[in-house]
């Protein structure tokens, strides 16, 4: 099956949250929610190009109901501040849409101290959703859906040394935090399933997908090969997006789904229900992560009071 982004549900009446909105695959994500009726937040570090991003979306749709709002995920205090400011202004969330991330910079921190792509990549997005949980509880299909990457199937979390400081490898790094993403992922599940929640967790990777994450951050050496490679074998931001576009719309979807692209080794076609690694399904490991993100973070879940509110 074939599907494509002119199949979503129509989205009116929901509020959704796409974290890196203004380029990319979180572009795509928001202009095709807010298409499909949905309220639509960018929340985005760059204002400017979150603006030109907003103007692009409205352009098209006239009636599309898209806002802006400042969001550093490498920065906890700007976290807080966007998490308060959506929940003062808006009655619930149905989709919180975890996009940005980094790949593969040389070694950076975060203004908290982390190693810059865990702490952009998971911890951020660890911290919005614990800040969020609960103006998503009792809505009508609510769903988390975290972006993590075929790059997962390489990552191990090294509790040692999580934020790299013995050693860095910036690819390791990356792979650690997209393992990270899908290990979050699936305990954010097992946690709201057993807390008796309403809301899903689900995961979602884009394949090979020729956005600008691949010349950002990475050094100009590996920027010019994924040039190359990206004309080559890369699929569009369009299509990359369609599996998270698939996570957050498709009906009866059940939490704790990992959706990826179902072409050639997974790396390009149309959305499909796909396998992780063994890694990303060991309990245990997430657990732990969960644990040290709690305290990393300070963001504690309370899906107990949020059931219940």
């Amino acid at each position: 099956m074939k599907w494509t982004a002119d199949q979503i549900p129509d989205q009116t009446g929901r509020t959704a949250i796409v974290t890196g909105a203004n380029s990319g695959l979180g572009l795509v994500t928001a202009r095709e929610l807010a298409r499909a009726g949905a309220r639509v937040v960018l929340a985005c570090r760059n204002m400017a190009k979150g603006e030109a991003a907003q103007r692009q979306i409205v352009a098209p749709v006239a009636q599309a109901r898209v806002e802006l709002a400042s969001l550093d995920l490498a920065s906890l205090d700007s976290v807080r501040v966007f998490a308060r400011g959506f929940r003062g202004d808006h009655e619930g969330l149905d989709l919180l849409i975890n996009n940005a991330g980094l790949m593969a910079p040389p070694r950076g921190e975060t203004t908290d101290g982390f190693e810059l792509q865990l702490g952009t990549n998971h911890l951020g997005h660890f911290a919005l959703t614990g800040l969020l949980i609960g103006a998503m509880e009792g809505r009508a299909d609510a769903r988390v859906v975290t972006l993590t990457s075929f790059g997962h199937w390489g990552g191990r979390i090294d509790f040692d040394d999580p934020q790299s400081r013995r050693r860095y490898n910036r690819w390791r790094a990356y792979a650690q935090s997209k393992l990270a993403n899908l290990l979050f992922t699936f305990e954010l599940e097992r946690r709201l399933r057993a807390a008796g929640s309403s809301i899903r967790a689900l995961g979602a990777h884009p394949g090979y997908a020729a956005t600008n994450l691949q010349s950002a951050a990475p050094p100009a050496a590996d920027r010019a090969l994924m040039s190359v490679t990206n004309r080559l074998f890369a699929q569009s931001a369009d299509m990359g997006a369609l599996p998270v576009l698939y996570a957050a719309t498709y009906p009866g979807l059940p939490g704790g789904g990992f959706i990826g692209p179902g072409g050639l080794a997974w790396l390009r076609g149309y959305p499909k229900p796909v396998a992780s690694s063994r890694a990303a399904r060991d309990q245990a490991t997430a657990e732990r992560l969960w644990r040290i993100s709690e305290e990393l973070t300070g963001v504690r879940y309370e899906f107990a009071a949020a059931a219940t509110a």
